[in-house]
């Protein structure tokens, strides 16, 4: 047990932490290699544009958290606490954004609100800018926003709501006093993850920043546009930082929560109002006709021959051999990319959490464990990226036959998004009572046998879960794969992204949609296996 805690060590130092000492290290070396010290740092903050990005990376984000919260609060509220006819719709079109890459809502605003869009003029002179980014950034992080407050939402006591009612307290002052206290830390956890997501995210700025320049594009230019490495990784370290103070003060305030629910607590189970109940609903209508707005505008201007002469409907901006040379090539790499992270990440995620939590003393190599599992969560998936050039790129590293192959993406993808795989079989594994193993171990049953026959099939829902989770956001990720691929390992997102700035958004939209559609159908299949097949697997539970 405790070697494979040194070898789940030494893994995620491999793709976690050292990558990024190596791009820390970057950051103080010149073009040549040399070291220069702060010199990259002090040319960084003496240049205005670039100390500019960070600003308006700031502001974007800071703009963009103070309308998603609200918005997904009152979202999370109807779902949770009104009596909402069609519940299960409402909650299914709050997640529609998940499915699709950052650079869908910039492409479907283009149609709406660009130079030569439906409702040009609409918003108030330009899209291209700072107010593009927001509006498309509030699709993006919304359905995030709504998952956190829902889960924060429904643990209530009713008994203090009765007692609220006894006592003749108003409706606002029950909200201010009972309500909003109750879920306050969900509120801080939507807004850190709404802020962090805002500012390293690469796609929406990309297609629809215009000369608004952020963090994210200025990795981008630095490293692409201008080959200057040195500079890429400085500004990749002050991308790294608001990201990691965002964290930072999220796992404080989580530190602070204490139990909500008592054994004593009564459920609460709203009951119906009318006004209320109405009022809501026409806000959950007016929200999901907003969402199922730019998801359509992408789908109905990825079938139009040619914006805005032409509005015929066609399929040739699904020939995508005809805008890139990957064609549908690029569809089949994400494909293979997602289902090679979910496997090979779930199982790491599982085993790695398994292996910590069932391993007694060892506390050093447990707490490193915890440490680089909760550390890319705080990483932007440029910065991750970046540092896997500088790391597996570096000559005499013995992994370099890993750069430029498919394994680099599933490996880069599989750290990009870790955290949250190794919280779910945390949080499945803390439930199995380990007597389990206790008797497993007088019975004299090898440890092996007794993870793959009790273990897994009780934790085969939280299993499951994590593989869909890693397999969409393969799919959809555009970021932290940027950097890494060749012509021959291509994703569709890049592709996407590629095909966009050529000029041929149709062709672009179109190839989001197949992301959309095949995250979506992956998602599908999920909730019906989980529905009939593990239904019966998991017949134990209902006992």
């Amino acid at each position: 047990m405790r070697v494979g805690v040194v070898a789940i060590v030494v893994m995620l130092l491999a793709i976690v932490g050292l990558p990024l000492w190596a791009l820390l290290v970057k950051g103080f070396e010149d073009v040549d290699g040399r070291f220069v010290g702060l010199a990259n740092y002090a040319a960084y903050f003496a240049t205005p544009a670039l100390f500019n990005s960070a600003l308006n990376s700031f502001e974007v984000a800071v703009v963009t958290m103070v309308v998603v919260v609200p918005l997904a609060f009152l979202y999370a509220y109807a779902l949770t606490r009104t009596v909402l006819p069609l519940r299960w719709l409402f909650q299914g079109i709050s997640l529609v954004p998940i499915f699709a890459p950052s650079l869908l809502p910039g492409i479907a605003l283009i149609y709406l609100f660009g130079t030569q869009g439906f409702f040009k003029g609409l918003v108030g002179g330009e899209i291209y800018g700072m107010k593009g980014i927001v509006i498309a950034q509030i699709f993006y992080c919304f359905p995030h926003a709504v998952l956190i407050l829902t889960t924060a939402l429904r643990t209530a006591d009713a008994r203090l709501y009765e007692a609220a009612d006894a006592l003749g307290a108003s409706k606002l002052r029950v909200f201010l006093t009972v309500t909003l206290p109750g879920a306050k830390y969900g509120v801080v956890s939507a807004a850190m993850v709404v802020f962090t997501m805002v500012i390293t995210d690469f796609g929406v700025a990309k297609v629809i920043g215009g000369n608004f320049n952020v963090l994210a594009t200025d990795v981008y230019k630095q490293v692409i546009g201008q080959q200057n490495f040195s500079m890429g990784a400085v500004v990749g370290m002050v991308l790294l930082a608001p990201a990691a103070l965002a964290f930072a003060v999220d796992r404080l305030v989580q530190r602070k929560q204490v139990a909500l629910l008592t054994a004593r607590a009564v459920p609460l189970v709203p009951k119906p109002k009318f006004a209320r109940d109405a009022l809501f609903t026409l806000f959950c209508i007016t929200v999901s006709i907003g969402i199922l707005t730019i998801l359509g505008m992408a789908a109905w201007g990825s079938l139009i021959k040619y914006w805005p002469y032409n509005l015929s409907l066609t399929l040739a901006n699904y020939d995508f051999e005809k805008f890139d040379s990957s064609g549908w090539d690029s569809f089949y790499n994400s494909v293979y990319m997602a289902a090679g992270a979910a496997v090979f990440g779930t199982v790491l995620t599982f085993v790695g959490a398994w292996l910590t939590e069932r391993t007694k003393g060892f506390g050093a190599m447990r707490g490193l464990v915890q440490l680089l599992a909760f550390l890319p969560m705080a990483v932007p998936g440029l910065v991750l990226g970046l540092g896997y050039i500088f790391f597996f790129n570096a000559s005499g590293n013995p992994f370099n036959f890993l750069y430029a192959t498919m394994a680099i993406l599933v490996i880069n993808t599989v750290a990009h998004f870790y955290t949250v795989g190794h919280l779910t079989a945390t949080t499945a594994l803390k439930q199995i009572d380990p007597e389990f193993e206790a008797v497993s171990a007088s019975l004299k049953v090898p440890v092996w046998r007794t993870f793959l026959r009790v273990t897994v099939p009780i934790c085969l829902p939280a299993i499951l879960d994590i593989a869909i989770y890693l397999f969409v956001n393969a799919m959809t990720t555009v970021s932290s794969v940027i950097f890494l691929y060749s012509p021959d390992t291509k994703l569709a997102s890049v592709a996407a992204l590629n095909i966009e700035e050529a000029g041929t958004t149709a062709a672009a939209a179109a190839l989001c949609m197949v992301i959309v559609a095949t995250s979506a159908t992956v998602k599908a299949l999920h909730l019906v296996a989980d529905r009939f097949l593990f239904a019966r697997l998991q017949r134990w539970r209902l006992r």
